[in-house]
This record gives C-alpha cells, structure tokens and sequence, in this order.
C-alpha cells in the first residue's frame, strides 16, 4: 500500500518526466505539454513515447496512480510544482502563479464571508492564469462552489482547464480577455489576482469609467470596475494588488470609484520578503458591493502580514482577524 508521500511523488515524477518526453518528441514548450500528459491521465490514458526505457518507467509509475484515492489539494499542489518548473523556462513574463500560502489564506479570508451564501454560490475569477488561486479557494471551501474563470492565453487556460479536471471541480472556462465586454454574470464572490500594467486597447477601455484621461489605461483598474460590475448587490471582491496601487497619478480617481461602489472592508499587505522586489510586492484587498442591507464598517482591516513561516506571529494575526469580522461583519 503506498504512503500519500509515495503517491503525491508519483505523481510529480509522471507529470514532470511525461511532458519533458512530449516536449522533446513534439517539440512542444514543457507548459503545453504538461497540459496534454495530465488531460490523458485524467482520461485514463498513458502518453505515448519513442523512448521503450522510459515508457517502461512510466508505465510502471502510471499503474500506480488513482486519481480517486488522492486528496484534491494533494493533487492541485503537486500539479502547481510542474507548473512552477515550466514557468522558470518559460519567456512570457504573465507566467507565474500565486504563491501557495497566498492562495491559502485568501481562501481562509473568502470561507469568513461565505458562511452565510447558498449552497453552490458562484465565484468568479477575472485573470484565472493556471487556476491554482481559484482551485485552492474551491478546495478549501466548507460547502459547494461553482466557478466561472476567464483567461486570454490558450496555454494557461489549457493548464487550468486540466487542473480542474484532475481534481474534479465545477470550472465553467472561457478564453477571453475578460476586459471584452461580458454577460452580467451576477457572481457572488470575485477573487483575482490583477494582472498588473497597461490595457492596449483603447476602444475597448473608453467604455470604462476608470479608463486613462489619455493614452493607454491600466489594465488593474479596469478589472476593478468590470469586477465590480459582475457582481451581484452585497458581494464580496478580493483582489490581489500591487502596494502602489494608491500612489499612481490615477489612484483617487479609483478611490473615489471605489467609494462610490464599495465598502472597503480592508487592505492586508502581504509578506515582503515574498517577493523579489519592493515594485512586484502585493496586498490583499477586501470589497463588499454596496446594496440593500450592506452597512459601512466602523474600522476597515489594515494590517501587514507576518512572514507565512513564523507560525506564532501568523496564529496571532489570525486571531485579530478573526475578531475584527466577528464585530465588524457578524461573521
């Protein structure tokens, strides 16, 4: 009988050494490659290769492997380590993904408001990359999510798409710029992690309200206001921002904008120490859509994170949290 240990490194070893096979015999980048070795193995079916030794190999590690019996996180996480494996070779600079103890506590942050949704409320994610933010927020949800993600590049959208699959969420997937104009999608819960610059199309962004007075708009605006658009009277928005989000020469347009729409329920600066420069650090902003019922917060939460790997500082800032929405919000 293997150890999860065993089956969570199967599993790695089948992913990773399976498209570097693809990658090679196909002449394939290593990212759209694994995403057609985990779209057969949630098929059942085992890659094909020239090389007899390796697939011997695999063949050997694929018999071992029972999707059925693996933890849905097991499997997100490790899917996550290949996907970070090909992101280090790969040129387009929009490929990275959301730090896993990110994504962790924006799901803690996101089960302290949904307590109170229907069963099977709807999440929507704007910039969906490879799905690990919204699959960990669905893995990690006490009750049963839909979701709805949009993602403009084909090979993301591949790997989210096979993400999904592998750990049998309900994902519906489009691949758009979600900026384009979109249904009123009416989404309980927006969580997206902004794409961060500017928007090249201007016809599109004069549409907008937080569009440029001239030249090109930032494109985190503009999925700011479309965010705010898609979601219903009383829903919750949590983006992940970059910490000169209020300091460019556009900011109080967007916080009057956000005033207008929102109640700002708070602004969590992440770990520093995260990222590899003051420019790419991030916070978390938390949003509730005004509406009928929705009431202003006396204190918004603002606070900067303690590093994810000091346990005690982490368990003490949580306990603070926790208290500011049980007398904040009820919850």
């Amino acid at each position: 009988m293997l150890k999860q240990e065993e089956r969570l490194e199967n599993l790695f070893q089948y992913f990773d050494r399976g498209a570097e096979l693809i990658s090679e015999e196909k002449e394939l980048l290593y990212l759209d490659s694994l995403a057609l070795v985990a779209d057969q193995l949630f098929k059942g079916e085992m890659i094909e290769t020239k090389n007899e030794i390796e697939k011997k190999k695999l063949q050997t590690i694929f018999e071992q492997i029972d999707l059925d019996k693996l933890d849905k996180e097991v499997v997100r996480k490790t899917f996550q380590l290949t996907v970070l494996k090909g992101m280090k070779g790969a040129v387009q600079p929009h490929h990275s993904l959301t730090p896993d103890a990110v994504s962790l506590f924006v799901s803690y942050l996101i089960n302290k408001v949904s307590v109170d949704l229907k069963k099977d409320f709807l999440i929507t994610d704007l910039a969906l990359g490879a799905g690990n933010l919204l699959s960990a927020v669905l893995n990690q949800s006490p009750k049963p999510a839909k979701a709805i993600g949009f993602e403009a590049d084909e090979t993301l959208l591949n790997l989210a798409f096979v993400s999904a699959n592998l750990q049998q969420n309900e994902v519906e997937l489009f691949h758009q710029d979600s900026i384009q104009p979109l249904p009123d999608l009416k989404t309980d819960i927006v969580v997206t992690d902004l794409p961060v610059g500017y928007y090249p199309n201007d016809e599109v962004a004069k549409e907008y309200e937080l569009k440029a007075p001239e030249g090109h708009s930032f494109i985190h605006h503009l999925m700011i206001e479309q965010a705010m658009k898609q979601t219903r009277d009383g829903g919750y928005l949590f983006f992940l921002v970059p910490n000169f989000l209020f300091n460019s020469d556009q900011s109080e347009k967007l916080h009057k904008f956000l005033k207008e729409k929102s109640i700002i329920l708070g602004l969590l600066q992440l770990p520093k120490s995260m990222f590899k420069s003051e420019q790419q650090a991030k916070s978390i902003l938390m949003l509730q859509k005004k509406g009928e019922g929705v009431t202003q917060v006396q204190q918004a939460l603002l606070a900067e994170l303690p590093s994810f790997s000091k346990a005690e500082a982490l368990a003490d800032m949580i306990k603070q949290i926790d208290r500011w929405f049980k007398q904040q919000l009820g919850k």
